[in-house]
């Protein structure tokens, strides 16, 4: 077998296109931003949508957790296929495949097939743990962390920039003569199609690592064991602790900024008593955070890593955690706007750079299984908003079903009034609940430990990379 030496880059040079590491990088990017786009794409529809099938409140619940628990599934099986398939394949054809159940969201006329379509497009979640797949392959551990903070937070943006963009196909669609309740449809069959052509571009415009794809290099007879991840057992995965602290902390972090994101637009109406725009453009605002917020998490994950060693990553980790749920906690007492808004930002901040500080943990835990560890890391965030979403549906369905009942007598507006509040007060309450089990997530981060082999390992590979490093800065 021959040998291979590692061209993975070790800096971030978004510039150099030509070389394949940052080719692969703004693709990988491309292709997680467009899948979470068509993924929350009928969100900004989805007051159409309930008039248009029927919805009741709870169905409309169901629906959201529907599409949350699909990717659970996927992101637990994408990994250890990225393993043994790579990364460029399995893309491909979840960008292909996912594409379906986006375009027949366009077409359902029942409930039922409303749910159907909610559950398998949250397949495409998955992305997330491809793109994190992708960019390990690509980058050197001294510039890992940002690498793949950075292309998941470009990604993760594709879940606000729907709101945005979503109304904007809509309108043109209406400008060709589309009538404006249909407009919901069309949209989510075009942003299917663009799942689609997305999927080939990645194709034939991507390669599993600096190298080649896996198929040509174990062709040529080339030794993977750095490269072709595939030589630990799932089983044997599933077994370190290490992997389910840190399916915790995802599940506090991103599961939370899911949770939050979906029920923030009514918690702000109904608390600060906002206009519907105005309490959208600030959910928006935040889901903006993630230009820059993850890549923070990773940088200063790399930047402990450099100084601290491998437990270095993991105290940074656990202190953005901690802050991370402080934040939410203070926001959820919040009764001024201003402030709430000071807090909102805050949490943002933190919540994505705990994300991103995760995921510079994530490729040093087993260097022979980074695909499914991701996996089942990334499984862990959408675990958690799925316990999160289902946590706070039940304690504000109790407390509006109550409002209802103890105000029926006073009239249609005082009763809409009772649930508003009832439901503002639920979900602050349930924010708080939340937040003090964020902070023992990232108390609890402070168990992992890192051999020492693993820790001389890494400083090994971080000397090897310095001269490297000098040549490209001169």
């Amino acid at each position: 077998m021959k040998h291979l030496i590692s061209h993975k880059a070790t800096r971030l040079n978004l510039r150099d296109i030509s070389s394949v590491p940052i080719r692969t990088f703004w693709i990988t990017s491309l292709a997680f931003f467009i899948c979470f786009f068509a993924w929350f794409g009928i969100v900004p529809f989805m007051p159409d949508v309930v008039k248009d099938l029927g919805l009741t409140p709870a169905q409309k619940w169901n629906a959201t957790v529907l599409a949350v628990a699909g990717t659970v599934f996927a992101r637990l099986l994408i990994g250890k296929l990225c393993d043994k398939y790579g990364p460029r394949i399995c893309y491909t054809w979840l960008l292909v495949l996912g594409s379906i159940p986006v375009i027949l969201s366009g077409l359902v006329q029942t409930p039922m097939q409303f749910y159907l379509c909610r559950l398998f497009t949250g397949f495409i979640g998955a992305s997330f743990v491809i793109t994190q797949v992708h960019t390990s392959l690509m980058f050197a551990s001294n510039v890992v962390g940002t690498a793949n903070a950075t292309s998941a937070g470009w990604g993760n943006l594709g879940g606000g920039a729907n709101r945005l963009g979503m109304p904007i196909i809509a309108a043109i669609v209406i400008s060709f003569g589309i009538a404006e309740g249909d407009a919901w449809r069309y949209s989510m069959v075009i942003a299917g199609i663009v799942c689609f052509l997305t999927g080939l571009l990645y194709y034939f415009f991507t390669k599993d690592t600096p190298e080649g794809n896996f198929s040509e290099l174990e062709a040529k007879g080339v030794d993977l064991p750095k490269i072709k991840k595939d030589k630990v057992g799932f089983l044997e995965t599933l077994k370190d602790y290490r992997v389910w602290v840190l399916f915790i902390v995802y599940a506090a972090c991103f599961g939370i900024e899911l949770t939050v994101y979906g029920t923030m637009d009514d918690y702000l109406q109904n608390t600060f008593q906002l206009e519907r725009i105005t309490a959208g453009n600030i959910v928006l605002s935040f889901a903006l955070m993630n230009l820059f917020a993850r890549t923070l998490g990773g940088f200063f994950g790399d930047k402990f890593g450099k100084t601290n060693g491998l437990k270095g990553r993991v105290y940074f980790l656990a202190v953005i955690m901690v802050i991370e749920g402080v934040m939410l906690s203070a926001f959820s007492l919040a009764s001024s706007l201003y402030v709430g808004i000071a807090l909102l930002i805050a949490f943002s901040l933190s919540v994505q750079m705990a994300e991103g500080a995760t995921f510079s943990v994530v490729p040093f835990i087993n260097r022979k299984a980074v695909g499914s560890i991701s996996g089942i890391v990334g499984a862990g965030g959408n675990f958690g908003a799925f316990l999160a979403a289902l946590f706070l549906s039940s304690k504000s369905a109790v407390a509006e079903k109550a409002a209802l009942v103890a105000s029926e007598t006073l009239g249609a507006t005082a009763a809409a009034a009772a649930q508003s509040a009832a439901a503002a007060s639920a979900v602050s309450s349930g924010y708080l609940i939340i937040g003090s089990c964020i902070v023992l997530a990232g108390i609890v981060t402070l168990i992992i430990r890192f051999s020492t082999e693993d820790e001389k390992e890494a400083e090994i590979e971080l000397k090897k990379l310095t001269p490297e490093l000098v040549r490209v800065e001169k």
